[in-house]
């Protein structure tokens, strides 16, 4: 991966929510989340702008990523309340890919994971350290998830703890380690992006 204008990514994900698209294409993804695109923007800025404004966004250019994948991201807090609005499966549907969705916040203690293939969920999880509690459990672990101590089924995951770096982890086994992006030639600028309804002209 080489750097197109010298610049160098930024990593993000902790305290942070985040999408990844495999092959996804910029255009389509901003379509189907019903955003504005705002242009370009350098790669400190626009983390910056993920973490400290609610209604904006930022997406990455294609990332070598799991599986010999391309795989775009998208994150900022607007995607925090995702739960709200927001169905990976038929982001996935849409879209006609592999959908997954991220969240991690070590001050909640809350953690969180979902994965969507062409309109079918095949996993979502989400969990709560300050009461231990398991929150979402859809579909069974993959051998990742294993390798971070879950079980096979909820009910035997009382004691199951879960965190920050375990997020991150599986997100490079699925996907892409946005946290492990820091310092890495940047293949192209990310680009900014607000939920249209939102939009003042």
């Amino acid at each position: 991966m080489n750097s197109v204008n010298g610049e160098s990514m930024v990593g993000f994900g902790p305290k942070q929510a985040w999408l990844a698209v495999r092959n996804g294409v910029p255009a389509d993804v901003r379509a189907a989340l019903g955003l504005r695109d705002l242009g370009p923007v350098a790669w400190r800025a626009g983390i910056d702008l993920a973490y400290l404004t609610d209604d904006r966004v930022v997406l990455t250019p294609a990332l070598e990523g799991a599986g010999g994948s391309r795989w775009l991201l998208l994150t900022g807090r607007w995607l925090w309340k995702a739960d709200d609005w927001l169905s990976v499966a038929e982001l996935s549907a849409e879209l006609d890919t592999e959908v997954h969705r991220y969240a991690s916040h070590r001050g909640l203690e809350q953690h969180e994971w979902e994965r969507a293939a062409h309109g079918t969920l095949v996993r979502s999880f989400a969990y709560v350290g300050a009461s231990a509690e398991v929150l979402r459990w859809t579909g069974d672990p993959d051998p990742a998830e294993a390798g971070l101590g879950l079980g096979t089924r909820p009910e035997h995951d009382e004691d199951v703890l879960v965190g920050e770096s375990d997020v991150m982890r599986l997100a490079g086994l699925w996907s892409v380690d946005p946290s492990g992006l820091d310092g890495r030639p940047a293949p192209g600028p990310l680009r900014a992006a607000a939920p249209a309804h939102q939009v003042q002209e």
